[in-house]
């Protein structure tokens, strides 16, 4: 199910949310070494902890259970230039839409340390523009790793109440650098890899701007960064900007063929969407 024009209330103030910046950070601090680091710890930790069926909790293994390690999935990812390793399992998929780290996500979690200190955990689900975690020095690996998921199924109920089925679930591991880094935060002491266990309820697919082009559209360069596309050269990147080429016209307006999808209209047949093209 898609939710576009859904007015959604952004979590703001939590810890995935955003970074408070203070004066732990040292200038001979070692993000790759950290990074290498960090990826023994989790490593060790996967090695030693197993998933609990009966109570869904993380365990010491005593017994000989399956370890973590055996059930995650990496995902590689590079952030600053350095390289990081994300571990993710996956205990559900999920049937619906499959969310995208540009977009926004309605969901279940919990945050802890590896030590299991629960550092957030929320009791309704939250919704979560992940393009806002990703720019704001939030918890990326949040961002990242729900990628990996599919929401669910919307049930609507004779009142008009709601609940979600079906929805994907998992457990995503993520170093430090993909966390707060060298950062203390309230009761996260700095350089230290989080779990988020999480429950993917729905994905809403952002438009920023409003313009009709989807947020994830708008990396015309396709380096997932979306910062670093804009068109007419304004300081204001695409998925922020509602004149693209700087035409006066909208970009909502240039939906030349009515289909409300400016992407596919190209009235001089140069190739470059009228959106995009200030001389169309």
């Amino acid at each position: 199910m898609k939710f576009k024009n859904l007015l959604i209330v952004i979590a703001v103030g939590t810890l995935i949310f955003s970074c408070s910046k203070n004066n732990n950070t040292t200038s001979t601090f070692d993000a790759a070494q950290q990074s290498i680091d960090d990826d023994a710890t989790l490593v060790e930790y996967l090695q030693t902890h197993y998933l609990n069926d009966t109570d869904g909790g993380i365990w010491t293994i005593t017994n000989g259970e399956t370890p973590l390690m055996d059930q995650v999935a990496t995902e590689n990812i590079t952030k600053n230039d350095i390289a990081y390793k994300l571990y993710y399992l996956k205990e559900v998929e999920g049937v619906g839409d499959s969310a995208n780290k540009l977009d926004s996500v309605l969901v279940n979690y919990t945050g802890m340390l590896l030590d299991s200190t629960v550092f957030d955990n929320p009791k309704k689900s939250r919704w979560f523009d992940l393009t806002s975690i990703l720019y704001s020095g939030g918890a990326s690996g949040f961002a990242y790793g729900m990628e990996n998921f599919k929401g669910g199924e919307k049930i609507i109920n004779p009142d008009e109440s709601f609940y979600f089925v079906n929805s994907g679930k998992g457990i995503i591991f993520m170093p430090s650098g993909l966390g707060y880094g060298n950062i203390n935060q309230s009761i996260i002491p700095k350089n230290s890899p989080l779990i988020f266990q999480i429950t993917l309820n729905a994905v809403n697919e952002s438009d920023h701007d409003n313009d009709t082009v989807l947020s994830k559209d708008e990396d015309l360069n396709g380096d997932g960064d979306l910062r670093n596309d804009d068109t007419d050269g304004d300081g204001v990147a695409n998925y922020l900007d509602v004149d693209d080429d700087n035409d006066g016209i909208l970009t909502k307006n240039e939906d030349a063929n009515g289909d409300g999808n400016p992407m596919n209209d190209d009235t001089d047949g140069d190739g470059i969407p009228n959106y995009l093209d200030a001389d169309s």
